[in-house]
């Protein structure tokens, strides 16, 4: 667990990059075309999911010289403009992180790791 540590008048503060992941993984969720924050493997058997459990977390954050670079795999939304929601994702996020840690993001990396199946039409 790597911390941003932060001098506040009167004491210190730190907040650990799983916390800055998980800002980044609900500003991300926020952006209409995002189906989820995941590896994109969307089978759901024990097995698999036991190995998931090892397997590295969908939202990585990389502190270097106090800056954030954070990386995000996301599960696309079918029919959804991937460019476009990218650069939203992109803009929420260091807009989330920044405002809400005061941690300055240099950049924010997308994977698009997987699409969702279009929503059946309802009878």
């Amino acid at each position: 667990m790597d911390l941003q540590n932060m001098d506040l008048k009167g004491g210190s503060l730190q907040i650990s990059t799983e916390v800055i992941g998980k800002i980044a993984r609900c500003a991300a969720l926020e952006i209409e075309g995002v189906a989820e924050v995941s590896c994109g493997k969307q089978n759901r058997k024990v097995k698999d999911l036991l190995e998931r459990a090892t397997v590295q977390s969908p939202v990585t954050v990389e502190m270097r010289d106090g800056t954030a670079e954070i990386t995000l795999e996301i599960v696309a939304a079918f029919g959804a403009r991937i460019p476009a929601v990218a650069e939203k994702v992109q803009e929420n996020v260091k807009s989330a992180v920044q405002n809400m840690t005061n941690v300055t993001v240099s950049r924010v990396d997308l994977v698009i790791a997987g699409l969702a199946p279009a929503a059946e039409p309802q009878a």
